[in-house]
């Protein structure tokens, strides 16, 4: 049987609140998600400020790098790109920058998407929510 290595519900805490900490001190208003290697929801926050429209982009972003196993950058370049084709992958929705895969010992065990700002922004904050749980 193989084992893989999972979210718990500290490392989402530590997550939210190292990224929550990154949009603040950037005074950035953002919603920030954390989902499970499978997509799943396991812990959302919408700062002050932040549009309702993140609450949901957030998500979508978090979902797809969980699930595509890259990061959303991936994706939104590949569009940019030409190949419009993409669009019409199923169960695919946050095709911007901002969604990162959670990576421990090369394995996926979640991912974090943000919303609220510019993409690389977005990108920034979800980074420093992972650094908090992982060496890289």
């Amino acid at each position: 049987m193989h084992t893989k290595p999972c979210l718990n519900h500290a490392d989402v805490d530590a997550i939210l609140a190292a990224a929550r900490a990154e949009a603040l001190a950037n005074q950035w208003a953002v919603t920030i998600a954390v989902v499970d290697d499978g997509g799943h929801l396991l812990g959302l926050t919408r700062l002050d400020g932040a549009a309702p429209l993140s609450s949901l982009i957030a998500p979508a972003k978090a979902r797809t790098a969980a699930l595509g196993r890259r990061e959303t950058k991936v994706y939104e370049d590949m569009v940019n790109q030409g190949r419009v084709s993409f669009l019409s992958a199923p169960e695919v929705e946050g095709l911007l920058e901002g969604g990162v895969p959670v990576l421990v010992n090369g394995q996926i065990a979640g991912a974090v998407g943000v919303s609220g700002v510019k993409s690389s922004e977005d990108a920034q904050v979800a980074k420093a929510g992972i650094a908090a749980v992982t060496q890289g």
